[in-house]
């Protein structure tokens, strides 16, 4: 069974940098500087037309995984308009306080999400306890948790992200996501035995504008989707 590469977007020039490519699916966002939030409207419309399966990231501010009523009530309405566009699936996740998944509002966005697909997003790094919530992920239903075993890069959560591999056996998948190159995702593949991968094949890209950076419109510099990126973790996959 060949490799799935994941890229993640959050803009159009960045879905059809990923699709040339070579992408097999596509996590739409915005602010991927920020982890990923909600994309707009706008961007869901652009994506339904790809030729590929995209999800949406349903995240609506930045800051920890934490949501109260009010979040709540947006990311159902930002539920809405993935299935309104027609989109594939969402990537949800929620933590309480104490890190823990918080299991009654997934359950609800999970509900709410039915027909679509789900990916648990990297709420699940921030748990005291990834083996307990790996199985809360497979009683969700969820398709798929996308991973870096628990730390902020993949290449060091290879021995967690390994282990949850072979405890979900083949009851959900462990997508390995932060930091993946083409440099280190054969490593990464081989060591956790995982047949999805996700990163942003993204590459420096300096502003050519010091008047917006000046105002603050714009950062010195930003990550943007690169083709030749992607074709690269596609060349590296296919060949693990």
């Amino acid at each position: 069974m060949p490799v799935l590469l994941e890229v993640c977007v959050d803009s159009a020039k960045g879905l059809a940098a990923a699709i040339e490519g070579g992408a097999n699916r596509i996590e739409l966002c915005s602010a991927l500087e920020l982890g990923g939030l909600t994309p707009v409207a706008g961007m869901m419309k652009a994506a339904a037309a790809a030729p590929i399966p995209v999800y949406a990231m349903i995240r609506p501010h930045a800051g920890p995984f934490i949501f109260d009523a009010a979040d709540e009530a947006s990311m159902m309405a930002d539920i809405d308009a993935v299935r309104a566009f027609g989109l594939a699936g969402v990537v949800i996740g929620a933590n309480r306080p104490d890190g823990t998944l918080d299991m009654p509002l997934i359950h609800r966005l999970k509900a709410h999400a039915a027909g679509l697909g789900s990916t648990l997003h990297r709420a699940f790094d921030l748990v005291p306890d990834a083996d307990e919530a790996l199985e809360q992920a497979v009683e969700l239903g969820c398709e798929r948790i996308l991973t870096s075993g628990c730390v902020p890069k993949a290449m060091d959560g290879l021995e967690t992200l390994k282990r949850l591999s072979a405890t979900a056996a083949g009851r959900i998948s462990i997508m390995p996501g932060s930091g993946v190159r083409p440099s280190n995702a054969a490593e990464i593949l081989r060591a956790t035995g995982a047949r999805e991968i996700h990163g942003s094949c993204s590459s420096a890209l300096a502003s050519m504008d010091p008047r917006a950076v000046a105002f603050g419109f714009e950062a010195p510099s930003s990550n943007q989707t690169d083709t030749g990126i992607v074709r690269q973790m596609r060349q590296v996959i296919e060949a693990v």
